[in-house]
């Protein structure tokens, strides 16, 4: 900066100037305390990795603004499972895809390895205080109130509000074919996805219906759409260096005064969720008290908060910050997923058509019963259906990683030693208290020791064996893949957005044709906190999946 800026900065706004030398200062401090720490805790640098791009960052640039799995395939591809990685003045960070030190991590120790604060920084102002912002004790206790809203009965009795969307979007794109010439048309089926999986949730999560499909003119849902591409996409160096180097006091600062863009939209969605959160609340507790309280997920809260037990208690700013968090993890990722599943169909014109005879076949079944749809129980042993789903959930995961880092000087279980640095074999490896840690959701559900030679084929049917060929620890809720996490933090709705993505996928693949178009030569993989589809060249205009739909044809 320079000198004349600094001394005019100091002039006419002391205030500011002040905040300044004081980040600066704590930046300074914060530099010499991680120096000394490094110089007198247990060293990771015998671990193999990639040379470091630049002294001030490591490699954290290729980590943050490389496409969604591509540092991690690579990583993977020249070191193993257990990387070095540099991260600011050569501080040694691990990148983790070993199935034996991810179980210890994400299951035995659980707790133990909680969150970046920094990204724990980055969840407060996307979604509040909620469950994705929380550890420890916070964290049990919101996730023991939540937890009777997503289990398996609950989110089985939601199928018929999933299959209602899937209708209202069929009957959209009918209409929509229904007037183009050759009943084709290119649509963008991942804003269509978007839109479909907010009025799911809405409906599901809430009893509200936020009209997104009917493409209402709603402040609230523009703000929401493209928020995480808007956000996170594609993060500037300077936005790296910052999120890493400055002391978290000093990121609140920014999250709460700075004019940028995308923490404008930020904090402008923040205030349009909570002014519907708080109707919300107003609504279901009036309900409550004239006892005519529904079961939809955040009835439940409130329901819990209205008891005299401080352990199902939320606080407002917390029902808030869940209701922030499913609103944008939940129809973000569903929709997400959803794209990725309906990519690789289209791709896969053989896979694409065995499924849909696998629905038609089921659906006539239904009927044959005097059933008028699909049950739950229809979904769940729709044994092809649910491969599709499982290996686009393994090659696409919508999250690809998770951060760590550990609480106590500790040490990591592997699954195959590690040849280090100095031609050693490591058996287990110790790490210090503070070590960051990358988990590698993409390149473990890519792993060759445990799905084979092929895990970096697209192939549904390595699930109708049932996955003998499956080797390691367990790790996953769903096929044992980490696309829901698992352990403490396994995503608490995993079986509401299953059910939600069985439900969209059947009623668009039994109604319609899938294929690429040539824009997909173009896309790409996003990293903003999840996976998104986007166009090169247009990812400010968010995400983006252009597919040619057909009208299915029937015997």
């Amino acid at each position: 900066m320079p000198v004349s800026l600094l001394s005019t900065l100091r002039r006419r706004s002391p205030s500011l100037w002040k905040s300044l030398l004081a980040a600066l200062g704590s930046s300074a401090v914060f530099v010499i305390y991680e120096l000394y720490k490094r110089s007198k805790r247990i060293s990771i640098d015998n671990v193999p990795g990639p040379d470091s791009d630049s002294f001030w960052l490591g490699n954290l640039c290729e980590l943050f603004q490389s496409q969604a799995g591509v540092p991690d395939f690579k990583y993977q591809e020249l070191y193993g499972d257990v990387v070095r990685i540099n991260g600011v003045f050569g501080e040694g960070r691990l990148f983790v895809s070993d199935p034996k030190a991810l179980q210890y991590i994400v299951h035995t120790s659980g707790y133990a390895f909680p969150k970046w604060p920094e990204r724990t920084e980055i969840s407060r102002v996307l979604m509040g205080r909620g469950l994705l912002w929380a550890d420890g004790d916070i964290h049990k206790r919101q996730r023991k109130v939540m937890l009777p809203g997503f289990g398996a009965p609950e989110s089985k009795s939601f199928v018929p509000i999933f299959r209602r969307v899937g209708t209202e979007l069929t009957a959209q794109w009918t209409d929509i074919l229904g007037s183009s010439r050759d009943q084709s048309a290119v649509l963008n089926v991942a804003n269509w996805l978007s839109r479909a999986t907010m009025d799911s949730i809405g409906e599901a999560a809430f009893d509200y219906h936020f009209g997104a499909l009917q493409n209402t003119d709603n402040e609230f849902m523009h703000a929401y759409f493209g928020l995480m591409s808007d956000t996170l996409g594609s993060p500037p160096t300077s936005a790296i260096f910052m999120q890493t180097v400055m002391p978290i006091w000093y990121l609140q600062l920014l999250s709460r005064f700075s004019q940028k863009r995308h923490l404008v939209h930020a904090r402008h969605t923040a205030k349009l969720a909570n002014e519907v959160a708080k109707e919300m609340v107003e609504s279901k507790a009036e309900a409550l008290l004239h006892g005519k309280g529904s079961r939809d997920i955040l009835s439940l809260l409130v329901k819990a908060n209205a008891s005299e037990n401080e352990d199902t208690k939320l606080t407002q700013e917390e029902i808030y910050a869940q209701m922030r968090t499913i609103l944008l993890a939940g129809h973000e990722t569903s929709a997400t997923t959803l794209c990725w599943v309906l990519l690789e169909l289209a791709r896969h014109p053989e896979v694409q058509q065995r499924l849909r005879d696998e629905i038609r076949e089921t659906e006539r079944a239904v009927r044959a019963r005097g059933g008028s749809d699909f049950t739950a129980n229809d979904l769940d042993n729709m044994q092809y259906l649910q491969a599709v789903i499982k290996e686009s959930m393994r090659y696409h995961p919508a999250l690809y990683q998770n951060y760590r880092q550990a609480a106590r000087d500790d040490v990591l279980p592997l699954s195959r030693p590690i040849i280090g640095r100095d031609g050693t074999e490591i058996t287990k490896l110790p790490i210090a208290k503070g070590t960051k840690i990358i988990l590698s959701i993409a390149a473990y559900n890519r792993n060759k020791e445990v799905w084979g030679e092929d895990a970096h084929e697209y192939k549904p049917e390595r699930w109708l064996d049932n996955g003998q060929w499956k080797k390691g620890p367990s790790l996953g809720v769903y096929g044992n893949l980490l696309t829901f996490a698992g352990g403490v933090r396994t995503c608490i709705g995993w079986r509401f957005a299953l059910y939600e993505v069985l439900c969209l996928t059947i009623e668009i693949i039994n109604n319609f044709e899938l294929a690429p178009t040539p824009e997909i030569e173009r896309l790409r993989r996003e990293a903003c906190l999840v996976m998104l589809p986007t166009l090169e060249g247009e990812q400010l205009k968010g995400e983006n999946l252009p597919l040619r739909v057909t009208l299915a044809s029937r015997e």
